[in-house]
């Protein structure tokens, strides 16, 4: 089967774990066809039928993980120059269906080395991939490919060596096979980037399977480490040398913004509303020594949101270990957990008599757990005092890690918000500690756990709006169900400068883009943040989960 669109991403430097939690999540929804193109840190994979005895080595003796996985073939190594394809797309079934798919990867893959200038290559009889020299008697291996069909989806898919290092491939017997050996278009002499491979992977795959609109969107590539200074916030004029590096990376002028001395437009002024809600909110979280979001990021919904009761809790302090480049909250180095907070935030539900909690938490990378187990016994301690309370979560991506993620799931909150904040060309420049797959990964996992999840996006950094409708399709792609869009406001003159300011029309058109996609809530205006109108939303997204459970 051929489609009318390919969603086709290049996503930088994937964690194994992250790759395929978001395969599967993409698999799941069946809705739009997708190829994912990466780079895997050094990973040893083995399929369903694969012989451990083929790894001679212990992996982790040669800085490698050992991961099995749910796709055909024996075992294989992935690493950086090795560009990873996986196409998630539906494709017709019947007799011969899987070795059909697989001829029809594997000719992609042949037809983009010949793009980039090593004509040539070829099947081999018996041995699924791509092959150099098979015409001479003197096969080599330069593309492995492994799949995986079911219920007319394909997962998993190719390997091609562009230049990795091959050292690693000693340390296993590559797909089983003993007597041929591995190469790659580095060691054939044929040296062009790994993004020219991309374009050309792109290309053919629309080309082969007929596809007639391809929908390409990039994590921005990674410049030479030298190239750039360290990132620093606070320290000189302006924003950081590093971070406007960044940003001039991913086609964004720095100084072609909005002036930063000129004024906001009206619909981006929030009125102050200081009445007694407002003041009794903030004095209850006072006497509790808690930490609001509100506060902290400097939301402009602050008094509208105070006044009607509603708040954005904050656990593991008040201070994060990441320096995002929009975010105002603490960078400075963390302190100890506070054993207490659980309980404090409870109390403050109760006294505020909350029908919808929304707790938040700073990432904590210094922590085994990654700040999880701090956000589970807070929600525990709200059902605990206030049973009929809704509790929604917006956590930090704990670093892929899934013993922390199953912490988070296990205690079931009401919503699980995590957000992807950007677009993928801008993520390195806005959240440099993140990945934009991990964050699409963590989704998913969240929605295989059976929870209602949602995400947000700012807009105003420099992103185009087509690339706001893209993000989009990949939040749908991985069942979010409640996404908000918001005008990005710089905190400080070190923070990303505003390229441009969205209009209440634009974003009226976007809430209108993401749910034609079928988003089932999408809360967008100039004011909109993660929190806001969080209650409503929830309660819109709700009863269809209940529906579909």
């Amino acid at each position: 089967m051929s489609g009318g669109l390919l969603r086709a991403r290049w996503l930088g430097r994937v964690g194994y774990g992250d790759a395929l939690a978001l395969q599967h999540g993409l698999w799941a929804d069946g809705a739009d066809d997708w190829l994912l193109l990466l780079e895997h840190p050094h990973v040893y994979t083995l399929g369903v039928r694969a012989d451990p005895a083929h790894v001679l080595v212990d992996p982790a003796s040669v800085g490698a993980d050992l991961v099995t996985t749910d796709r055909g073939g024996d075992v294989t190594y992935h690493g950086p120059g090795q560009l990873v394809g996986y196409p998630i797309r539906s494709v017709a079934m019947g007799p011969g269906a899987i070795p059909a798919y697989v001829h029809r990867l594997e000719q992609v893959v042949i037809d983009a080395l010949a793009a980039v200038g090593l004509p040539g290559a070829s099947r081999e009889d018996g041995y699924p991939g791509v092959w150099i020299g098979a015409d001479t008697g003197s096969p080599r291996k330069i593309c492995a490919i492994g799949v995986r069909l079911s219920r007319g989806r394909t997962m998993h898919g190719f390997a091609l060596n562009v230049a990795p290092d091959m050292a690693y491939f000693d340390h296993i017997v590559p797909c089983g096979i003993a007597d041929k050996p591995v190469t790659s278009l580095a060691a054939e002499g044929v040296h062009v980037p790994l993004s020219a491979v991309v374009d050309a992977v792109v290309d053919a795959a629309a080309s082969r399977w007929g596809y007639h609109r391809v929908d390409r969107r990039d994590v921005a590539w990674r410049v030479r480490s030298e190239d750039v200074a360290p990132f620093t916030r606070g320290q000189g004029p302006g924003a950081p040398v590093r971070l406007l590096g960044r940003l001039a990376q991913a086609g964004v002028d720095p100084g072609a913004g909005v002036d930063p001395a000129a004024r906001k437009p009206d619909w981006l002024r929030a009125p102050a509303r200081m009445g007694e809600e407002y003041r009794s909110l903030r004095r209850t979280m006072r006497s509790l020594q808690l930490v609001t979001v509100c506060e902290e990021a400097g939301c402009p919904n602050i008094y509208e949101c105070w006044a009607d009761g509603t708040a954005t809790f904050m656990v593991n302090g008040d201070r994060c270990t990441r320096a995002c480049g929009f975010c105002l909250v603490d960078t400075r180095k963390p302190l100890p957990p506070d054993a207490g907070e659980p309980e404090r935030v409870a109390e403050a539900v109760a006294r505020l008599r909350l029908a919808h909690a929304v707790v938040t938490t700073v990432a904590r990378d210094d922590l085994p757990d990654d700040g999880a187990g701090t956000l589970a016994q807070t929600v525990i301690a709200i059902r605990r005092r206030t049973p009929a309370t809704k509790v929604e979560l917006l956590i930090s991506d704990c670093k892929g890690h899934d013993a922390s993620l199953q912490r988070i799931f296990e205690v079931r909150p009401d919503v699980l918000d995590h957000n992807v904040e950007t677009v993928p060309r801008l993520q390195r420049a806005v959240r440099p500690s993140a990945s934009y797959a991990r964050s699409l990964s963590v989704l998913a996992r969240a929605r295989a756990a059976g929870l209602t999840t949602k995400s947000g996006i700012m807009v105003g950094m420099g992103e185009e709006r087509d690339e706001v409708i893209s993000t989009l399709a990949d939040l749908h792609g991985v069942g979010v169900r409640i996404v908000t869009i918001g005008q990005y406001l710089r905190p400080t003159s070190h923070h990303l400068p505003v390229a441009r300011w969205w209009t209440p029309q634009e974003l009226v058109e976007a809430k209108a883009a993401g749910e034609a996609m079928g988003i089932p809530v999408v809360e967008a205006s100039p004011l909109t943040r993660s929190s806001y109108h969080a209650r409503a939303a929830a309660e819109a997204a709700l009863p269809a989960r209940a529906v579909t459970r």
